[in-house]
């Protein structure tokens, strides 16, 4: 289960959209993260009316060494004809974290991501020279790409392929709906803390087979 004293170099600050149609590709992110020996942390971990958003992304940030920023959500909204700017505003404070907080955060490492390469030229410009990666709206891509840059930030810790992970990750998503059931679950209204804990636990007992 994500805390909030996970330790700062394995957690792992995910900003990316949270809708249904985008869900795909969060639950292949969550579980690659998780699949790679790290932590995932995002907005959705509480559930308290009463905290300040912007002040429980602030705290989580702070205590994420890594983040993974997904910028490809910029169409404008058919009822407003308006963009959605959480995204961008949120990797502007994870970068400013790092270059303006305390040491600690100076540690602090960021993958950038976009569904298509060279968009982001388009609309968020000041950030050229930065590695942006694309993962083309496929969960499969999102493992490649995750996979294979937690393997750079894992300080020479064993982490299992992209291929062996994928193959997981389609077998935990069959066996998500009966793993669900078994434990009282709705996996159509299931939490970001509880999808958390059913791979970490998945994982483990696959590992241990194999």
């Amino acid at each position: 289960m994500p805390s909030p004293h996970a330790p700062f170099a394995r957690a792992v600050f995910i900003n990316c959209p949270f809708d249904d149609e985008y869900w795909p590709l969060f639950e292949a992110m969550v579980f690659t993260v998780v699949a790679c020996g790290f932590e995932p942390r995002c907005a959705l971990e509480e559930v308290d009316s009463g905290a300040v958003r912007l002040q429980k992304i602030l705290r989580i940030i702070r205590a994420c060494r890594l983040g993974i920023h997904d910028l490809s959500r910029i169409e404008l909204a058919p009822s407003n004809r308006l963009p959605r700017f959480n995204m961008p505003f949120e990797l502007g404070l994870d970068i400013a974290s790092r270059e303006f907080g305390a040491r600690t955060l100076k540690k602090k490492r960021h993958l950038v991501l976009d569904a298509e390469p060279y968009r982001y030229q388009a609309f968020i410009s000041d950030i050229s020279g930065q590695d942006i990666r694309c993962h083309e709206g496929s969960p499969d891509r999102v493992v490649d790409v995750i996979r294979n840059w937690l393997r750079t930030m894992s300080h020479g810790r064993a982490v299992a392929g992209p291929v062996a992970i994928k193959r997981q990750f389609r077998a935990f998503t069959l066996s998500l709906p009966e793993n669900c059931a078994r434990n009282g679950l709705d996996q159509e209204d299931l939490l970001f803390v509880e999808y958390v804990e059913l791979a970490t636990l998945w994982l483990a007992t696959a590992n241990a087979k194999s």
